[in-house]
């Protein structure tokens, strides 16, 4: 078949390799250049994602912990494996049981592809192993196990394993003006013809739908999420509650820094999509209630904003779900929703159709 897939970022590259190995045309438009958007603003983490056990997404953690050993077994240059602790307070907004029962399930649920077990620590042994946390209130803590990536560079990787099949072109910094559900794409003034057409376009899917006048049975809740890398050295990363809130925020060593986020703030498709002072401020000052050594901005190397394409499920973001959905209009298939770390799966889902 010829099929065109629109979206250059890992949902779209993974669908793309995934079709040329089982012999079809593909041809990827992307409206920037490949893995420059949303799939390259991520926190860095190939994650099962501990905190959507509290939602009870346990299909798609399942798929996500097998997904994430495949990446680090894949490519272990740029993928592996992380200890991350979880600091427990007084005034914790969960207590150390519910902590428990989720990192009992994660390890539960890896199985066999488990990167590592989960481990509880006394107050005076979070002490010890985490020397730069404030102490005050702690009440013991635990540590257990996800992957770290390099974003772009792996799904580099996987555009390179794509374009290994001649059957492979890419088209990029290219809008898509139209398609419809007969395969016709329309772009640059030209109309082409597919046999099917693939539209994981991430944040803009639900608005190219718009834009060709096709309806949806799904629509998008956009929420821009930020980052800051400050100049701090970390060995191991944090899980930390935001405070007064029930939002989770990461601390992360990353390239010899420290990365720290995210946020989530809803934003529309034709906002900027960069971090807001009021967002830098927030993640400065969640940084800064659980860590001895301050930063202030100066202490800030980068800053980066990525916006998550969340099928729309709830009226706060933080409860939305993070399953993503597959919708079939005759010759045009559209994905909502998507993580990095499931990427292969959704392809193979997709593949799966034809």
């Amino acid at each position: 078949m010829k099929i065109a897939i629109i979206g250059g970022g890992i949902n779209g590259v993974m669908t793309a390799w995934e079709l040329c190995k089982n012999g079809h045309s593909v041809t990827l438009f992307e409206k920037h250049t490949l893995m420059s958007q949303t799939s390259s603003s991520s926190s860095k983490l190939l994650h099962g994602g501990l905190r959507y056990l509290e939602n009870f997404e346990f299909r798609l953690v399942k798929e996500a912990l097998r997904e994430r050993q495949w990446w680090i077994d894949q490519v272990p240059d740029l993928a592996r494996p992380l200890k991350i602790f979880i600091p427990v307070y007084k005034q914790s907004r969960r207590p150390a049981w519910l902590y428990k029962i989720g990192l009992y399930l994660y390890d539960l649920f890896a199985g066999k592809q488990n990167i590592g077990k989960h481990r509880n620590h006394s107050k005076a042994s979070m002490q010890e192993l985490c020397p730069g946390l404030k102490m005050n209130g702690l009440v013991k803590g635990f540590s257990y196990y996800d992957g770290q990536m390099d974003d772009y560079q792996l799904g580099i990787w996987a555009i390179d394993q794509a374009k290994q099949y001649k059957n492979f072109t890419t088209i990029e910094k290219t809008t898509i003006d139209r398609v419809d559900v007969n395969g016709e794409v329309v772009y640059n003034g030209n109309k082409e013809q597919f046999d099917k057409v693939i539209n994981v376009a991430g944040p803009w899917a639900y608005q190219l739908l718009k834009d060709s006048d096709i309806d949806s049975d799904y629509e998008l809740d956009l929420v821009r999420g930020s980052h800051i890398v400050v100049n701090r050295k970390l060995d191991h990363g944090y899980f930390l509650e935001v405070p007064n809130e029930r939002r989770i925020f990461f601390v992360l060593p990353y390239q010899n820094q420290t990365l720290i986020g995210t946020t989530e703030v809803r934003q529309s498709i034709i906002d900027e999509i960069k971090p807001t002072q009021a967002e830098i401020n927030y993640l400065i000052d969640a940084y800064n209630y659980y860590f001895v050594s301050q930063i202030t901005e100066q202490c800030i190397v980068d800053r980066f904003a990525g916006l998550r394409p969340l099928v729309k499920s709830a009226q706060d973001s933080n409860q939305a779900t993070r399953e993503y959905v597959i919708q079939v209009n005759k010759n045009l298939i559209s994905i909502f929703g998507g993580k990095w770390t499931t990427a292969r799966q959704l392809a193979k889902k997709v593949a799966a159709l034809f």
